[in-house]
């Protein structure tokens, strides 16, 4: 009896000491993936800038949100004359930036100031943003994203930088205190503009639609914007790398300004900070240290596998692709325990144990959406092999994507209608349609006919954000439904330069220009990445795009 439980004993501490030799070599593999990422942390190009213009806000029916700017004159004009007589002024910068802004007072007539000066400043991406008063706010994220700033300044003259970086084209200043025996002007305003983006973008062909190069310019800018030291989803608010977003940012990247190394940090930031179960985190922060949020997405986790398959298509770079192999298996096994016999997904589970995304609509049904994700990432991930010599590491993904192809088509597809139906109500979706397209279920006939069938629905249930609307084109082409891809890339981004965007939003509906997800358009973000698609496709597919 004692030598059995000497042999049970050695046992348990061979099988302990290889979990925590595993555990351990996992843990240093992190911390070398953390490593390489900083090695691959850009410099921040910077840029001097001034305000161009003064404006004032007016409220117009016709405008985005009601409000519009008018020009008033010069900026010197500002910088010449006292700012207590100017207070509540607006310098308009031309265009969208990011980055850290300084300001100079100075002494305005014979005498000198006497008092503390306390002076708010209010930046803004969009005209409503400036006019809008910020408080009372009753938005559902931190109040402390709108970004407006109350300095103090003891002595004049001075120069000050305002602490925060910020993300804007307006700037609005009012003077809550000062003297009222002394004058002071603000004498220069400047701001450091910072970006990752260094290549200048070949032009597009002569032959383009004018509104094509507007909304191709719209989007480099949207993407320049968002290019810092990781790609961010939002440069005003959020400020992290999000991996949907990352995914849609890298490909623009890809045919724009090419900076792969910035793509290859993100990878091996989000395989660092990957959880105990290996699951690659949704999002993840730069500072104080780098850190995830534990809110993983189920689709934005595969498209970990999608990404590392489109950096390799573009740089060549297997040798990083193989060095983040274990994570790509590692993200197959997530669906894996929601696959019932029939080769259904238990969505009902999923969305109980998981965030479902796919899109800004709460009315949306996901079931379709999700069983085409899985399908898509799926074949990805086997095209990812045979570019590295994995395939037999992942040959059970055939038969499993037939299974499930099968099983989408048997139970998601309505004969009849010629369009794919999604959850207990039998929703129809722009969604649904576009996931099922693009996961091959149907032949690419059959799914032209489903695309064009949405294009007619009138009722159904169409995206509430620009990132549904990739996907959305990209069903569109691969059915071979060009034109419709190019009308409704005019009709959705040329919707949103034609009502004055700089860089292209977080949210779009035509149909209710005050939609948030968050319960006030002051906190939507105006400058958002998964918004930069059309410069992927309008550079990708020239024949299409740019006839």
């Amino acid at each position: 009896m004692i030598k059995v439980w000497c042999l049970i004993s050695t046992l348990l501490i061979l099988i302990l000491g290889l979990n925590f030799s595993a555990n351990a070599q996992n843990l240093n593999t992190k911390a070398s993936w953390l490593n390489a990422a900083e090695l691959y942390k850009p410099l921040l190009i910077q840029q001097e800038l001034h305000p161009r213009a003064v404006v004032a806000c007016v409220k117009s029916a016709k405008a985005y949100q009601n409000w519009t700017v008018e020009r008033k004159s010069d900026a010197h004009l500002f910088f010449s004359n006292s700012i207590k007589s100017q207070s509540g002024t607006i310098v308009d910068f031309g265009n969208h930036f990011t980055g850290y802004v300084t300001f100079s007072v100075d002494n305005f007539g014979p005498k000198v100031v006497d008092a503390a000066v306390r002076l708010k400043f209010t930046f803004a991406e969009t005209p409503a943003e400036v006019a809008l008063p910020f408080d009372p706010y009753d938005g559902l994220l931190s109040r402390a994203w709108l970004q407006d700033e109350v300095v103090t300044i003891s002595e004049v003259p001075a120069t000050i930088q305002i602490p925060r970086r910020v993300a804007f084209r307006y700037l609005k200043i009012e003077v809550l205190g000062s003297s009222v025996f002394s004058d002071f002007k603000i004498s220069d305003i400047v701001l450091h503009a910072t970006t990752s983006a260094k290549r200048i973008p070949e032009p597009l062909s002569n032959n383009a639609l004018t509104i094509i190069k507007k909304i191709d310019q719209v989007g480099l800018n949207t993407l320049k914007e968002c290019m810092q030291s990781v790609y961010e989803d939002g440069p005003k608010r959020d400020r992290r790398l999000w991996v949907g977003d990352l995914y849609l940012e890298s490909l623009a990247n890809s045919y724009s300004f090419k900076n792969d190394s910035l793509t290859k940090r993100c990878l091996y930031l989000l395989a660092g900070l990957c959880n105990k179960e290996g699951i690659i985190p949704s999002n993840i922060f730069e500072r104080p240290n780098y850190h995830a949020q534990n809110n993983p997405i189920f689709d934005y986790s595969l498209l970990f596998n999608v990404l590392l398959k489109e950096y390799v298509l573009a740089t060549g770079d297997k040798e990083t692709a193989l060095e983040l192999w274990p994570v790509v298996k590692k993200q197959l096994e997530i669906p894996e325990k929601y696959l019932l016999q029939n080769g259904m997904l238990d969505y009902e589970k999923a969305g109980k144990e998981w965030w479902l995304f796919f899109d800004w609509n709460d009315k949306l049904d996901k079931q379709a959406s999700l069983q085409g994700n899985v399908i898509w990432a799926y074949q990805n991930t086997l095209e990812l092999a045979q570019l590295l010599g994995k395939e037999k590491e992942v040959a059970d993904l055939i038969p499993l994507i037939k299974k499930m192809s099968k099983a989408a088509r048997k139970n998601l597809y309505d004969e009849k209608r010629k369009l794919f139906i999604s959850g207990n109500g039998k929703q129809l979706s722009y969604a649904s349609q576009a996931w099922m397209v693009l996961s091959g279920v149907l032949s690419p006939k059959e799914g032209s006919v489903v695309l064009k069938n949405m294009l007619q629905c009138k009722e159904i249930e169409k995206p509430g954000a620009p990132y549904l609307y990739h996907y959305v084109i990209e069903a569109l082409i691969k059915a071979g439904l060009n034109q419709e891809a190019k009308d409704v890339l005019i009709n959705y981004w040329g919707g949103m330069v034609e009502k004055g965007a700089d860089t292209f939003w977080e949210v779009y509906n035509p149909e209710n220009e005050m939609l948030s997800p968050y319960n006030s358009i002051l906190v939507n973000s105006y400058c958002h990445a998964w918004s930069c698609t059309p410069v992927y496709f309008i550079r990708k597919y020239p024949n299409i795009f740019q006839k």
